[in-house]
């Protein structure tokens, strides 16, 4: 099994088991003594295209590898889209979505790549919001989350799957107009895992960072991945 899908089948795993335009040139010739477009129209980049040239790549944090979503990313996930994740406590949904990259609020677009290390992953997701405020709105329902949910709650998709504690922590690196970053601790098979998710909002972006020590859950021995401070500084290099 591939390290990827490693990671992935241990999420799997544990939701299963305690049931994530084209503008051309213009034509200069003008009609009827009409005069005509002198330059031509830059093609317009879309959301996607955009969170693609904003993501990291292997080439902004050397040493580290990151990689597009796989087939099997999808086959393991725990949703397919936001709409599917259910919290028993509405306010604390965002912290799902966050934790099995799924965009946050109305999102125009969302990207996910990840990064192995070690035994774990560390997934990196950027959405875009369209409407000014969007993205703002967005990242208070996850702080929102993250100061009502220290308790715990239960998520529901494609499995269930319980959070015994949310802890607010120091995010590994700021930037951005706004940070934060929690700890979540879930158990599986009587063992308690540690997984990590700082997030950032620069203007219209917000991205989410999801650390997750997959090969601990298949092994059944504690797991506490470690955020690489090198890729969030990256990342939050390239939104500005």
């Amino acid at each position: 099994m591939k390290r990827a899908a490693l990671a992935a089948s241990a999420l799997s795993l544990l939701s299963l088991a305690t049931l994530t335009a084209c503008g051309g040139d213009a034509d200069s010739d003008s009609a009827a003594g009409e005069p005509g477009p002198t330059a031509s129209r830059a093609k317009q980049v879309t959301p996607a295209e955009r969170l693609t040239k904003l993501m990291i790549t292997s080439a902004d944090v050397p040493g580290l590898d990151v990689n597009p979503p796989s087939k099997q990313d999808d086959k393991y996930a725990f949703a397919k889209s936001p709409e599917d994740v259910k919290a028993d406590k509405p306010v604390c949904a965002p912290l799902a979505l966050a934790m099995n990259q799924l965009a946050l609020g109305d999102a125009q677009a969302d990207l996910t790549h990840h990064v192995p290390q070690n035994s774990g992953f560390t997934y990196v997701t950027l959405m875009s919001y369209d409407t000014p405020g969007k993205a703002e709105s967005a990242f208070a329902g996850l702080s929102k989350g993250v100061d009502a949910c220290g308790d715990g709650f239960t998520a529901k998709a494609k499995g269930t799957t319980p959070y015994d504690s949310v802890t607010a922590e120091k995010p590994v690196a700021q930037g951005g107009d706004e940070s934060l970053a929690f700890q979540a601790t879930t158990p599986f098979r009587g063992v308690t895992h540690t997984l990590h998710a700082p997030a950032v909002r620069s203007d219209d972006v917000v991205a989410v960072y999801f650390s997750v020590n997959g090969s601990a859950m298949v092994q059944n021995r504690p797991g506490n991945a470690k955020l690489p401070a090198a890729l969030v500084k990256a990342q939050n290099a390239k939104l500005g």
